[in-house]
Order: structure tokens, then C-alpha cells, then sequence
């Protein structure tokens, strides 16, 4: 193999990136800029990620046609990380993968009068992927034990409690045939910075800046605790957590694209038998 090529494509990224139940992750010593099970450059990660799209799509074919016969079977994309870690480009980036048809994309932004009436889980519940889709969470329930927990949105007495509750959920709905690909785009806070001058420094990005950014800046320290504890307290045998470097965002594409992969190898879904008298349609069609 030489020196400018990836890993054989045998190799499995899920047990370099899983985070151990149980076990917090040090992310303030890992390294964001780094390139687990990638050996080579952009170029050709760049290249390796648009060949893995191919099959991502005749997978996600497979897996919507099986969805339409009774398999209840889908997947659900979970992104989470700090401003600009690229959770917005990430679903840009997967969505071209598939058919829209077969995503459900959901934004999870700050809940509204109605959504902090109900139980924190309600609203996350709407944008479930159905059988045979696959859903993408651009944040998610897990803001209910990171913002609320940094920002005292609530008592601790509710944001500790509500990680057993995320697990029983999670648990269920894997039992019900949710598969779990839970992310953690971990960005360096240097890198943070360049990209918040890159939005200020284009007009054509300044929508995408927001002030509030800079003060949320001032309690990194507390996010990425907050983090670790959901990352160790929700990484499970039915829904783990992966931790992807996101400071390059060449490589973040490449693993989110082969995470997504392994899972749906797994999975292997297969096209229904259709129920059709193939013969019959076809005389009846030449016939006209």
C-alpha cells in the first residue's frame, strides 16, 4: 500500500470511534485534526467518498423498498457538536448520497411554547424516521442534557434523570427496528475560531453568524464536560456513540459516509419479491 492511500476498505471504523460505555472521552487531550482509520490525503478521500456513494445509494434503495413489504427496519443519523463542527454541511453531504424521497431531515433548534409544554422526548418523536427511511438529526434530544445543563435551564435534579430516559428510549426504538448512528463532531476551539472569521469576513456568510456564538465561546470548558457526560452516559450497546475529528472536513465526510456504510452492510436489506404475474403484464403491455 503506499504511502498516499487509505486503509483497506475491510477495516472496520466503528471500534476506532465508539465511544466505551460508561467511560467518559478525554476530549480535551484528543486530537480534532486527526484521521482515524485514514491513511492518505484529501484528494484521495475526496475520491474514496464519492465511490462509497454509489453503494450508500443502492443500499438506501434496498432498505426503502424493504420498508414498503413490512420491514420495519431504518436508520437515524444523530449529529452533534459545537457551532460550525459542520452539522449542516454533514447533511449536506449525506443527502447526496440518497434519494430525498427515502430521508426524513429534522433541525432541532431551541423549543418553542408548545414543545416546553410536553415532555422533552415529544417533539424528537414527530421526526422519527419511518420503516425503510433514513433520518437525519441536525441536533437533537441530546440538547436537553447539554444546553440545559450548561445554561441551568433546568434543575439538575431533571437534566441527571434524563440520561436513563434517553437510554430506555433509545433502547425501544432499536428494539423496534431503529438502527443508531450517533456523532459527535468534535471541533478543535482554534479551528472554531478561524471559521467564525471566515463567516465574518464573506458578506455572503454573515447570515450564518450569530453573536450569541462568541458568548457561547466563553463556555467551551463547560460544553465539552457536558459532552463527555452524555457521550459516557449514552453510549450503549443499542445506540453508540462515535467521536469523529471534525476539524478536517475532507476527513468528517469520509467517516460519517463510512459509518453510515458499515451499518447499512449490516443491516443488508433486500428488495421485496414482487407479487405480479410479470409474464401476463408483459403480454397485456405488447398487446396494446
Amino acid at each position: 500500500m503506499g504511502s498516499d492511500e487509505p486503509r483497506s476498505d475491510d477495516l472496520s471504523l466503528r471500534p476506532l470511534l465508539r465511544c466505551a460505555p460508561g467511560k467518559p472521552p478525554e476530549l480535551t487531550r484528543s486530537a480534532t485534526d486527526a484521521t482515524p482509520g485514514f491513511e492518505g490525503k484529501k484528494k484521495r478521500a475526496v475520491a474514496w467518498t464519492a465511490e462509497m456513494g454509489k453503494e450508500l445509494g443502492q443500499l438506501q434503495e434496498r432498505l426503502f423498498a424493504a420498508g414498503t413489504a413490512g420491514d420495519r427496519r431504518r436508520l437515524l443519523l444523530v449529529l452533534q457538536g459545537m457551532d460550525t463542527s459542520g452539522k449542516g454541511g454533514t447533511v449536506k453531504h449525506v443527502v447526496t448520497h440518497f434519494n430525498p424521497a427515502g430521508c426524513r431531515i429534522r433541525a432541532f433548534k431551541a423549543p418553542g411554547e408548545e414543545e416546553q409544554r410536553q415532555h422533552f422526548l415529544w417533539r424528537i418523536g414527530l421526526g422519527l424516521p419511518r420503516a425503510g427511511e433514513i433520518g437525519i438529526f441536525d441536533r437533537s434530544h441530546y440538547e436537553d442534557v447539554l444546553v440545559a445543563r450548561v445554561h441551568g435551564l433546568v434543575p439538575e435534579a431533571i437534566w441527571t434523570r434524563r440520561y436513563d430516559e434517553i437510554n430506555a428510549w433509545e433502547r425501544m426504538l432499536a428494539d423496534d427496528g431503529v438502527t443508531w448512528v450517533k456523532v459527535f463532531l468534535h471541533l478543535g476551539r482554534d479551528e472554531q475560531r478561524e471559521r467564525l472569521l471566515a463567516r465574518l469576513d464573506r458578506p455572503s456568510k454573515h447570515w450564518k453568524f450569530n453573536p450569541r456564538d462568541i458568548a457561547e465561546r466563553a463556555l467551551w470548558a463547560d460544553y465539552q464536560e457536558a459532552y463527555a457526560a452524555a457521550l459516557a452516559r449514552c453510549s450503549t450497546p443499542a445506540a453508540p456513540w462515535y467521536v469523529i475529528p471534525a476539524d478536517r472536513k475532507w476527513y468528517r465526510n469520509w467517516a460519517v459516509s463510512r459509518l453510515l456504510l458499515e451499518h447499512l452492510r449490516e443491516l443488508d436489506p433486500h428488495y421485496p419479491p414482487g407479487d405480479i404475474d410479470a409474464a401476463g403484464s408483459r403480454a397485456a403491455l405488447m398487446a396494446d
